[in-house]
């Protein structure tokens, strides 16, 4: 018999059981490919199963019964993950029409929503390893897609049903659903802020690592190409409230300043419009402000928002269908319009002279 792997000393005390977690440690895995080992899921290579087996073994640990019942029955619960610092969720109601839209598809079928705010990739990825190894959940929506975007392949192996909302960057086991044709969008915020006059167009972006930033980005710089101009600048923030100020705020400041800019959501327009009416501006006759999401805030602003309408609501409750169908349920997915469309207000005028 081998020599039994290093074990933390809490885990190992005499009289005390073994843990999953001193398994997955000394067999150099997650707790869920413990997991996976013992229910004979996900996607494990038979060398990496069978250390596991070995291992937990040489320690003396197996799954309670109890336990294995619990992770072999249905939950009813899907997880919503956003990676998030809280006060700028707090500020942002697209994550607000987001889930109405999803909880209006789980609810009439007694599925409950389980929401985790998180810092970091790293803490994301730990959390869903969790939930698999747990069983809390049936399945999960995957919020954000990234340019380079390792968590389909991370829930795939998990053994995770799950959802992605965006463009992948990749073909995928997972399957997405698009907010909208994100450049179309664009394209059509470009087209009308050049039939206005204006030439000089800033953007205040989103996280540069996000795929729909970048979609988006690609968009308005080669809508303004094939006009002959080039963009008068493009800032990316993190969403937040003091981040949109910040970067208005600067773009203002320029010599030759832009006489519109547009923001990747409404919640920053709206900041956008603030700090430039407190600099002395009229909105649209002195600057032009688009937003994105066509979130209800936008209807009742003064001047009110020029926006792009992505269907928030109805992505969250295609999505939900898309992962209700994944767990089993008989559920019709629901076909998305997905070009964006322009709905234009007050706060877009003609350039001024």
């Amino acid at each position: 018999m081998s020599t039994p792997p290093e074990v933390n000393p809490s885990d190992a005390r005499p009289g005390r059981r073994p843990t999953i977690k001193a398994v997955a440690a000394a067999a150099g895995v997650s707790t869920a490919a413990v997991s996976q080992a013992f229910n004979d899921k996900g996607r494990l290579s038979a060398p990496t199963r069978r250390r596991i087996l070995d291992t937990a073994l040489e320690l003396g640990w197996s799954p309670s019964a109890p336990a294995a019942a619990l992770r072999s029955a249905r939950t009813r619960t899907l997880a919503l993950v956003v990676r998030r610092p809280t006060d700028v969720l707090g500020a942002d109601p697209h994550f607000s029409e987001l889930i109405t839209g999803i909880e209006g598809e789980l609810a009439p079928r007694g599925y409950g929503l389980l929401l985790h705010l998180v810092a970091g990739a790293q803490e994301e990825n730990v959390l869903y390893e969790r939930l698999a190894a747990e069983g809390r959940v049936d399945g999960a929506v995957l919020t954000d897609a990234r340019a380079v975007d390792p968590r389909p392949a991370l829930l795939t192996r998990l053994g995770l049903p799950a959802v992605l909302l965006g463009d992948p960057d990749r073909s995928t086991a997972v399957p997405s659903v698009g907010l909208g044709r994100q450049g179309a969008g664009v394209e059509e915020v470009v087209a009308h802020l050049l039939e206005l006059g204006h030439r000089r167009i800033a953007y205040v972006a989103g996280p540069e690592e996000l795929q729909h930033t970048r979609l988006r980005q690609a968009a308005f710089g080669s809508a303004l190409r094939s006009a002959g101009l080039r963009p008068f600048a493009v800032l990316h923030t993190d969403f937040s409230e003091v981040s949109a100020v910040a970067a208005t705020d600067a773009l203002l400041s320029a010599a030759d300043r832009p006489t519109a800019i547009v923001y990747a959501n409404d919640s920053m327009a709206v900041c956008g419009m603030g700090a430039a009416q407190r600099a002395g501006l009229r909105v649209p006759d002195d600057l032009s402000v688009v937003g994105y999401d066509n979130l209800p805030l936008g209807r009742w602003l003064h001047p009110r928002l020029t926006t792009v309408d992505q269907q928030v609501q109805r992505v969250g409750a295609a999505a939900a269908r898309v992962l209700l169908a994944r767990c089993g349920e008989d559920v019709e997915a629901e076909r998305l319009d997905d070009r964006p469309r322009l709905v234009v207000r007050e706060s877009t005028g003609a350039a001024p002279p």
